[in-house]
């Protein structure tokens, strides 16, 4: 299976401005994600598609492919990741002159991603021919509402009206493909992120839900990196 890594970094951010170019425990955001597409054993090709000149610059230097910039049609609030990823992917195969397999979808902003994930995820869809897509997602144990047309709010599931202990109700799992998601390549040339057919890798790690979009969002992640330091090191 020939597999490229795409991440999608555009220039322009409300939120919190230039976000990918922002640093975190002394890298930015895309040389971050970059690192963790680099460092799986199965990921060929790591491609980076932007807009903005800084932020291919700073992606090439990181190791990423940034041979084209992306059109600003595809780069404005509005803009989709599926159009995105569409576009990345059909252009690098038509000015490389690769055909690829799979597609790893990573963003900048989910940085609490472990690498062996990548790895897992291609490696079902390489023994599963019959999946599409193969993705990261957090288990809770939450109750979720959504509400009606009419204005009346109705439980997402029957069963959740049931409270028991924590440890032992059913969970729902929250869909993070930023993190790890890897898809069919002919699907992505479809203008799809994920299929039907699907596996996901379920994780508990609670700091997978910070996804950096304001600079509170990145005073969070600095804090739960520091509290992860003081875990791993607690003489520190």
């Amino acid at each position: 299976m020939k597999v490229i890594a795409i991440i999608l970094a555009r220039g322009g951010s409300k939120g919190l401005p230039r976000k990918n170019l922002r640093s975190l425990d002394g890298e930015t955001l895309i040389e971050r994600a970059i690192r963790h597409a680099r460092s799986a054993e199965y990921v060929g090709t790591v491609l980076v598609s932007t807009d903005d000149p800084e932020i291919a610059s700073v992606a090439s230097h990181a190791g990423a492919v940034v041979p084209f910039l992306r059109p600003q049609n595809l780069a404005g609030d509005l803009s989709t990741t599926e159009e995105a990823l569409q576009h990345a992917l059909l252009t690098y195969e038509e000015c490389s002159g690769n055909v690829f397999d799979t597609v790893v979808f990573l963003t900048t902003t989910d940085i609490f991603r472990e690498s062996r994930w990548i790895d897992e995820a291609v490696e079902r869809l390489r023994r599963f021919p019959a999946l599409e897509s193969v993705f990261v997602g957090h288990r809770t144990h939450k109750n979720f509402w959504e509400q009606k047309e009419d204005g009346t709010w109705v439980r997402l599931r029957d069963w959740m009206s049931v409270y028991a202990s924590r440890q032992i109700r059913r969970t729902i799992v929250r869909e993070d493909t930023g993190l790890t998601c890897a898809t069919r390549a002919h699907l992505v040339r479809q203008g799809r992120r994920t299929g039907d057919r699907v596996e996901i890798i379920v994780n508990d790690d609670d700091f997978t839900g910070i996804d950096i979009h304001h600079e509170e969002d990145l005073a969070l992640a600095e804090a739960a990196l520091e509290i992860r330091k003081l875990k791993r090191n607690p003489e520190q």
